[in-house]
């Protein structure tokens, strides 16, 4: 393969030069801004030699070549461009620059919850198992000790996330603000504070304690935020406003001394007497309407939900959902959301797989099998954007089958203990239920594949 021939093959049919902002790579894909997206000829890139696929996503024109191939084709593409490589985080932040306000926030929902999925993924996986392991104990499928140190601090270890999440949510979310992350900290500490009713405690005990603000204006029961996602976001966001400002007018000699106290008083003062309580309401709210709508009975809701979530994929709105899981997870247990989720990556992972195994086009074919492959572990963006979009019958195919896992979802009560895994390895959020979660992973992937093969699709096109 010709590298240079390659990239100048790809800079012919984008434009010219002047027409990229800034390009990085990833394992397997060229990652390119462009200033006019109109000019790009996408279908002669999808025919240049070792192209994979094409597709915008992000604000991005992304280039799948696979792995080893991409960086000698990136080599010399800067070299005719002049483009030095640029980290991810620049290349979002160029890519995002024109972005409209509601995909600017979407983008930075994301960017505030991606970064702590990890914790919730490690605490919700240790939950499943002790939850799992207390049912083959009680129903005498297992032998084991539960008074063990092992069970005993894997129990304790199992909700730290889930408790202190405000704190994790407030040190992200003024990072990804502009504010200082420790400051970020301490007041999802304040919100989190024990001399704070807990808030786990007032469906059984009401509230306990009410203080007059605002000079006797009204009055607020005292209590904490344990388990709320959209105040500790909203409070940081105010935090990191003042924090900038006073850094503007304060004189250096006294900054850190003023800015600090009068940053964490003024925000705590206006987030426990007025945003906190507001934004505990919306939240409620939200996380109200979408139960509903998960809870229409014979699953219709969740089938509806399913069916539409690839569609949000394609316009980026599903970085917001992590509102949704902790919400739920922090008021039901569980979250129902991500089974929904999960059986709409996988149904995009089985209509891929039916690509690329009718298909007699190689190229297809080398693209469809790994990109089915990813969808069904959870990355659904080249199989979406690389295979299914592309023909767009398998897409539909892929929504109809994410209905059905969907509503299977539904009917059996299907939840997640944590969020952050779908597809194959969800299995592992689902532990207290795990022959359910296949055969919802049957169903999603099943009916998508066989969809698919009965719709099929023009490959000419």
């Amino acid at each position: 393969m010709d590298y240079k021939k390659t990239a100048e093959s790809i800079l012919k049919e984008i434009g010219t030069s002047e027409n990229v902002v800034s390009a990085a790579h990833c394992a397997t894909r060229l990652r390119l801004v462009i200033k006019n997206n109109d000019v790009v000829n996408k279908k002669a890139v999808e025919d240049i030699e070792g192209v994979k696929g094409v597709f915008f996503a992000s604000g991005q024109l992304q280039i799948i070549f696979g792995t080893g191939i991409v960086n000698h084709v990136y080599s010399e593409f800067s070299k005719l461009t002049g483009q030095q490589e640029v980290s991810k985080e620049e290349l979002k932040k160029a890519a995002s620059a024109n972005d409209n306000k509601f995909k600017q926030l979407i983008k930075t929902l994301g960017d505030i919850f991606v970064p702590i999925i990890p914790a919730i993924v490690a605490c919700g996986l240790m939950m499943g198992l002790t939850e799992a392991i207390n049912f083959c104990v009680s129903n005498g499928f297992l032998n084991i000790n539960t008074n063990a140190s092992w069970f005993v601090f894997l129990k304790l270890f199992s909700n730290a996330a889930y408790i202190f999440l405000p704190i994790l949510i407030g040190f992200s979310s003024s990072k990804v603000f502009g504010g200082n992350q420790f400051l970020g900290a301490v007041m999802a500490m304040i919100m989190i504070h024990p001399d704070l009713q807990n808030a786990w405690t007032v469906a059984s005990d009401g509230y306990q304690t009410m203080q007059s603000v605002w000079f006797g204006l009204y009055e607020i029961p005292l209590v904490g935020y344990q388990g709320h996602v959209i105040p500790i976001v909203i409070s940081t966001y105010i935090m990191s406003i003042i924090e900038n400002k006073l850094h503007k007018i304060v004189p250096s000699s006294l900054d850190l001394f003023v800015t600090p106290l009068v940053t964490i008083f003024v925000t705590g003062y206006l987030t426990l007497t007025m945003v906190g309580p507001v934004f505990v309401f919306l939240e409620n709210a939200l996380l109200q309407g979408v139960q509903y709508i998960v809870q229409i009975p014979f699953g219709i809701g969740s089938a509806i939900i399913g069916g539409v979530y690839a569609s949000t994929v394609v316009t980026g709105i599903h970085h917001m959902y992590s509102i949704i899981d902790l919400g739920q997870i922090a008021k039901y247990g569980l979250t129902y959301w991500l089974p929904i989720a999960s059986a709409a990556n996988l149904a995009q992972g089985g209509a891929a797989l039916a690509v690329a195994i009718k298909t007699k086009d190689k190229k297809i074919k080398g693209l469809a099998f790994p990109a089915a492959l990813s969808s069904m572990l959870g990355i659904t963006e080249p199989a979406i954007f690389g295979v299914n979009l592309r023909f767009m019958k398998p897409f539909i195919a892929g929504s109809i089958g994410g209905a059905a896992g969907a509503l299977y979802a539904s009917i059996v009560h299907l939840g997640a203990t944590a969020t952050g895994v779908t597809g194959i390895f969800g299995i592992l959020l689902h532990l207290h239920a795990p022959i359910h979660y296949l055969i919802m992973m049957a169903i999603s992937v099943g009916v998508a594949f066989f969809t698919a093969l009965a719709l099929g699709w023009d490959e000419s096109k």
